[in-house]
C-alpha cells in the first residue's frame, strides 16, 4: 500500500442513528461449501477450489460485484494487512492466513467477503449508528448472490454448518460498537455488563474476542446462532442496545447535572493534549479520543466531529501509523509519529471550518 492509499470506511462517517453512543453496527454471516472440508483441515487444491467457486459466481454476477476488489492474503504485505484489520474490514485470523486466503472488499468497504478464513465464506457489512436492520440487509443480499452459484453445507434440522459449533444455525454474528464513558465512568457498567451475558450476549473490546476495554468502546454481539431465526437474533440485539443507550444517556445526563465544569474541563484538555502532545501511546490516544468524543456529544465542545474523530480511532493504530508514515517503525517511533498525524488531522479539519 503506498502512503496516500488510506481511505476512509463507511462506517467511520459518524452519522445513522444514535451515532452519539453507536460507532457502529456490524452483521456477519458464515457459509460452507458442500462437499469441502473446513478450511483448517482442507488442502491447498480444496481451497482454490472454494476461490475458484467464489470468484466464478461473482463474475455471473457482475454487475453487483463490480465495484468490488480481491485482495489476496499472499500478495499483501504484514503492514497492508493489519491496515484491514485495524479497520474492521478482516479479521486477525484471516491477515494471519496464506492458504488460499482472500478478501472481497467493496469500494466503500461497508461490505467484505472473506475467503478461506475459518469458514470458507464470511459475509460482512458494517455500517455507521445503530443500523443492525441495514447491515443484515446488505450481508443478506450477497449472501443470496453467491448462493445462485454455490451449494452451501446446510442441515436441515441444525441449519447452516459452520467449523466452529457456536456458529451452527443461522451462521449470523450481529455487534453494535458502543462509546459508554457515562457508564464506566460512574462505575455502572460492570453490573450491566455482566448481566448481558445472563441473555445470550458477549462483552469485548474494540477489536473482538481476547481484546480488552480501552478507551471506553465496547462490543456487543449475539453469542447464540443455532435455535434463533435472523429476526429474533437481530431484534434480541437491538433491544438491549437501545436499553444500554437509554442508561449510557441517563448517566450522561447525571454527570452534566452533577460536574458541568468538570467534564468541560477534561473535554477540552483531552482536546489540547491531542493537538499539542509531543509523544503518545496508543491506550493515552484512546482516552483522550474518548474524553473529546464526550464532550462532543454533550454540547461542551464544537470544533471537531464524529467523522474526524472516528478516523483517528484508526489511524493512531500500529500498521496505519506506518502507512502513514510510509516507513516502519518501532514502538517508541510510534508514539512519536501519532500526535504528528492526528495534529495533522487536527489542523486539517480547523483550517476547513475556519474558511
Amino acid at each position: 500500500m503506498k502512503q496516500d492509499a488510506f481511505v476512509l470506511s463507511r462506517w467511520m462517517e459518524g452519522t445513522g442513528p444514535e451515532a452519539d453512543t453507536v460507532i457502529s453496527s456490524r452483521v456477519r454471516i458464515a457459509r460452507n461449501i458442500e462437499g469441502i472440508p473446513f478450511p483448517y483441515l482442507a488442502s491447498d487444491e480444496q481451497t482454490a477450489a472454494v476461490l475458484a467457486q467464489v470468484s466464478q459466481t461473482a463474475a455471473a454476477q457482475k454487475e453487483a460485484f463490480d465495484d468490488f476488489v480481491y485482495h489476496r492474503m499472499a500478495d499483501l504485505s504484514h503492514q497492508a494487512k493489519q491496515v484491514l484489520v485495524e479497520k474492521h474490514l478482516i479479521s486477525p485470523f484471516l491477515a494471519k492466513e496464506s492458504h488460499n486466503g482472500g478478501v472481497l472488499l467493496r469500494r466503500d468497504e461497508a461490505v467484505s467477503i472473506l475467503i478461506n478464513e475459518e469458514d470458507h465464506l464470511r459475509i460482512q457489512a458494517i455500517l455507521p449508528g445503530l443500523q443492525l436492520e441495514e447491515a443484515w440487509q446488505e450481508a443478506n443480499r450477497y449472501d443470496d448472490l453467491l448462493e445462485t452459484g454455490i451449494n452451501y453445507a446446510f442441515d436441515e434440522r441444525y441449519g447452516y454448518l459452520t467449523a466452529c459449533p457456536t456458529n451452527v444455525g443461522t451462521g449470523l454474528r450481529a455487534s453494535v460498537m458502543l462509546h459508554l464513558p457515562a457508564l464506566i465512568m460512574t462505575k455502572q457498567v460492570n453490573r450491566l455488563l455482566g448481566a448481558l451475558s445472563q441473555v445470550g450476549l458477549a462483552v469485548r473490546g474494540l477489536y473482538g474476542e481476547g481484546t480488552e476495554i480501552i478507551g471506553n468502546l465496547v462490543q456487543v454481539s449475539n453469542q447464540i446462532t443455532l435455535g434463533l431465526t435472523e429476526e429474533e437474533i437481530l431484534r434480541n440485539l437491538y433491544g438491549v442496545t437501545r436499553q444500554i443507550i437509554e442508561q449510557e444517556q441517563q448517566a450522561r445526563q447525571a454527570l452534566l447535572n452533577d460536574s458541568r465544569q468538570r467534564i468541560t474541563d477534561r473535554s477540552w484538555r483531552a482536546l489540547g493534549l491531542l493537538h499539542y502532545a509531543r509523544i503518545m501511546s496508543s491506550q493515552e490516544a484512546m482516552q483522550l479520543l474518548s474524553d473529546v468524543r464526550l464532550g462532543y456529544d454533550l454540547g461542551l465542545i464544537d470544533n471537531i466531529d464524529r467523522k474526524l474523530l472516528n478516523e483517528l480511532l484508526v489511524i493512531i493504530r500500529p500498521a496505519t501509523l506506518q502507512l502513514l508514515a510510509g516507513k516502519e517503525l518501532g514502538a517508541e517511533d510510534r508514539d512519536l509519529e501519532r500526535p504528528l498525524q492526528i495534529k495533522k488531522r487536527l489542523n486539517r479539519y480547523v483550517d476547513k471550518t475556519e474558511s
